[in-house]
């Protein structure tokens, strides 16, 4: 299986079973392509080796790394995360695996099933069964017979038992038979198979250009290097006058800005 096409072992979060990192690459895969991933990835673990480490940063340190990524809510949860993961692993013996236990990572914020299920497989091993995107790719693309619903679309609830019958018959060590299968998913995209359409559980991504989420990021940036009032953003940004009100509620709801009755920070 895994010598019909080119395997991306050069991936950095596939050269570790360090739980935590596992949990940085996939925090930041989200909505994000791979190749674009791998020097925000280097250069965050470089400053935060440990969920020790980005647990005792304070917020802003963590936006200023993640900045370019995007989806800087990502950047938040891994932070609450870190602060939880750091607080379970107090008393452990340290410089081991055994620091995080798989339980550890059953409700951490912003950590769904998928993401869940990726760090219980590719860092302890376990035969967990989840879908992502290339998984949905290659399992579309392969099996004959799937039901679909009267949309003509698959969902995951159909998949899921493919892909636990899948990784049974493989007889791979689940690390591999993920790793593998995602290779394979990337591969086909490559050939130009795009199958992801016809998932239930796919959303066109809106226009980024001139976007709200585009607004969020740049103000975002800007109190990263200073807090400012609301008219000196609206100052800043002319041209978003109007949103830039609703971007900040936004942002203060996400816990990544805080107003002091005077300056947004």
């Amino acid at each position: 299986m895994a010598n019909m096409w080119e395997r991306r072992d050069h991936l950095p979060w596939r050269r570790t079973k360090d739980p935590y990192k596992i949990l940085v690459s996939e925090m930041m895969l989200q909505q994000t392509r791979v190749e674009r991933v791998i020097p925000f990835y280097n250069k965050f673990i470089k400053e935060f080796p440990t969920a020790k480490k980005l647990a005792g940063a304070n917020l802003s340190s963590v936006l200023k790394a993640w900045q370019g990524l995007g989806y800087n809510r990502r950047a938040k949860y891994l932070h609450s995360s870190a602060k939880l993961l750091a607080k379970k692993s107090s008393g452990r013996p340290p410089a081991s695996t055994r620091l995080f236990s798989p339980g550890d990572f059953a409700s951490l914020p912003g950590v769904g099933p998928y993401t869940r299920g990726a760090v219980l497989a590719f860092a302890f091993n376990k035969p967990e069964v989840f879908v992502e995107t290339n998984i949905r790719t290659v399992l579309i693309h392969s099996c004959k017979g799937l039901s679909f619903a009267k949309d003509g679309r698959v969902e995951d609830k159909t998949l899921l038992p493919l892909v636990a019958e899948t990784l049974k018959r493989s007889k791979m060590q689940p690390r591999e038979f993920y790793a593998a299968m995602m290779d394979y998913g990337a591969h086909l995209k490559k050939q130009g198979i795009e199958l992801n359409k016809k998932s239930k559980h796919y959303t066109k991504q809106s226009k980024f250009e001139g976007s709200t989420r585009q607004l969020r990021g740049a103000i975002l940036r800007e109190l990263l290097k200073t807090p400012a009032t609301l008219s000196q953003l609206i100052k800043k940004f002319p041209e978003s006058s109007g949103k830039i009100e609703v971007a900040l509620r936004g942002l203060t709801h996400d816990g990544l800005v805080r107003f002091d009755g005077r300056l947004y920070r």
